[in-house]
């Protein structure tokens, strides 16, 4: 008799400790697809994998206005890159506003602007969902270097397809930024933003290259140049169509949805 009771308790705790095992595995949700681990798809920890993880708040622009650098400023900008998500049915996130990433430097009694502190707090995904960056920290590498998803892969056209780099025909992988590698104002003297994104002059004939008329330029492919900075690697030779296009460019401009 006792045996049987000692029978009894034992498949009794082996029931219930199966159960504890089934409760505190991954489920799988309806249909049968494996659960995704929690943190997957986040910058610096997998990088976008695992599906779609948040809607549309960045995006490279995927024509230029046509009009070299001259946007007619920072509200211009602004509005190209509202208007190219329009055109693309990207819903504004609520409690957003779409910012092209451009630094002003200071003119006509107004500081300067830096790119970073126009964009929100973050995070930003693709077209396609894709984690770009948590927060501005991230993007920059303020605390840990690539820890944002901006290349070829992942920076995506408003209309969810790559955008050129090295490689392609044409190259268009220069991004107007007007920004130093942490987003910022260029510092000095030197015209690194086509006079605040309103001029489309050429520099003079036999000028030193770099020398005169110009804006910063990012490498979206991170990829050329010898500087892969995606917003920060070289400054173009000129501010009209035909100079962007002539190092590489379409002036393309990276959009964030700010919050």
């Amino acid at each position: 008799m006792r045996r049987i009771q000692y029978f009894v308790a034992a498949v009794a705790l082996a029931g219930v400790s199966s159960l504890v095992a089934f409760a505190q595995a991954p489920q799988q949700p309806a249909g049968g697809a494996p659960a995704q681990p929690a943190g997957q798809g986040r910058a610096g920890g997998g990088g976008g994998r695992g599906g779609p993880q948040g809607p549309p708040s960045f995006f490279i622009t995927s024509v230029g206005k046509g009009d070299g650098a001259n946007y007619g400023g920072l509200a211009g900008a602004d509005a190209y890159c509202a208007q190219m998500a329009q055109a693309s049915n990207i819903a504004t996130p609520q409690g957003r506003t779409w910012r092209a990433y451009l630094s002003a430097t200071a003119a006509n009694g107004q500081p300067a602007v830096n790119a970073r502190d126009r964009i929100g707090a973050g995070p930003w995904y693709s077209a396609k969902g894709v984690l770009i960056a948590n927060n501005v920290a991230d993007l920059h590498g303020d605390v840990q270097r690539d820890r944002n998803q901006v290349n070829k892969t992942n920076a995506l056209s408003e209309k969810g397809g790559t955008v050129n780099g090295v490689g392609d025909t044409p190259n268009q992988h220069d991004i107007i930024t007007g920004s130093d590698s942490l987003g910022r104002a260029v510092a000095g003297t030197d015209d690194t933003t086509c006079s605040n994104y309103t001029s489309n002059a050429s520099p003079e004939p036999g000028a030193a290259r770099g020398v005169g008329p110009g804006v910063m330029l990012g490498h979206h492919d991170r990829t050329g140049g010898g500087n892969t900075s995606w917003n920060s690697a070289h400054k173009s030779a000129g501010c009209s169509q035909a100079n962007l296009v002539a190092t590489g460019g379409a002036g393309l401009l990276y959009c964030f949805a700010a919050n």
